[in-house]
């Protein structure tokens, strides 16, 4: 017995560390990938930059736009931290919601995900999440700019009158964009917690079948840890300047407009690895998957149909028609 029992620790043991190995081989695939294409983009947009003189376009922008705020750095943090965001999200969600509400345009609502959900949104659900964001955005999100304000000013960079180059923009996005996937994930994965969950979490996961604007329909508490930290956080640490600042705001609350908006429409980002998860509840925590990889908390998720149609859709047929799912059982 004691002989089997030392074999089955052995055998255990092994199968994690192949596990483990395959694991960091992936990761090290994806990352090596990226910083590959991650080149290429830099050094294509530096020949764009140069030749196009976009870059003098955008300086000059910029420097009028600040002499005409008089270089007052509190207005001009709040219209590129607050106000540029916010017309971000409203107007990109603005569109999804004549979608939700009146189920047209076609072109939109045949490339809904979970089919029948939401067809049309139920209103009294969608007004109630409606107070709900703009009381996390007025309430939460911007009073959390001040101190991020006075941190900006404490780096001496934030409102300079020289724009950082597009080269060091990508890789400030890069980073912003790490450092978003892991406070996400594990601020996500606790508030899963039993406990969390009942009292925090589970107001999010009242929409098994999300829209856009549900993307921030959260308890305050959850507002903070998970949907706005991990997205200052970035800047904060890098000095960013407000003209990055601005533009990482607003990809950020579109692109997690995207995840949310339940349709997987033609040349956007694929919402199919988020919509499972408000479907399932336990399985993607993440935004980029590779520690849901990592962690093994896609298992089911890569089981799936909708793992197969995790891809930016590149033709005008749904996915949801190419590849359908397998009927069910009682049917």
């Amino acid at each position: 017995m004691e002989a089997d029992s030392g074999y089955s620790s052995s055998a255990e043991l092994q199968k994690q560390g192949k596990k483990l190995s395959h694991a960091l081989r992936i990761s090290a695939y994806v990352f090596s990938t990226g910083l590959l294409m991650f080149t290429a983009l830099v050094n294509s947009a530096s020949w764009f930059t140069q030749n196009i003189t976009l870059g003098n376009f955008w300086q000059t922008a910029w420097l009028e736009f600040y002499d005409h705020m008089e270089g007052d750095e509190w207005t001009i943090f709040l219209i590129g931290a607050a106000l540029v965001p916010a017309l971000a999200f409203w107007g990109f969600n603005g569109i999804l919601l004549v979608a939700d509400i009146t189920g047209k345009p076609t072109f939109i609502t045949r490339y809904r995900i979970q089919l029948g959900k939401n067809d049309p949104v139920d209103t009294k659900k969608l007004w109630k999440a409606i107070y709900t964001v703009l009381g996390n955005q007025f309430f939460i999100s911007f009073p959390m700019l001040v101190p991020m304000f006075y941190i900006m000013k404490w780096w001496d960079s934030t409102f300079s009158k020289e724009l950082p180059t597009f080269q060091w923009f990508l890789v400030e996005l890069s980073i912003f964009t790490v450092v978003e996937e892991i406070l996400f994930y594990y601020s996500h994965r606790l508030v899963h917690h039993p406990v969390l969950y009942k009292h925090i979490h589970k107001k999010h996961h009242e929409w098994t079948a999300p829209i856009g604007v549900v993307s921030i329909y959260a308890h305050p508490i959850e507002h903070i840890i998970s949907n706005t930290l991990p997205v200052m956080t970035g800047p904060m640490l890098m000095g960013s300047h407000i003209v990055s600042i601005s533009a990482w705001f607003s990809i950020a609350l579109v692109t997690t407009s995207i995840s949310h908006c339940g349709y997987h429409l033609p040349l956007l980002p694929s919402p199919e690895f988020h919509d499972f998860h408000h479907l399932k509840f336990n399985q993607c925590y993440g935004v980029l998957g590779v520690l849901d990889f990592l962690h093994g908390t896609d298992k089911m998720f890569r089981q799936t149909k909708a793992f197969e149609r995790h891809k930016v859709l590149l033709s005008l047929t749904p996915l949801s028609e190419s590849i359908p799912d397998p009927p069910k059982k009682d049917e």
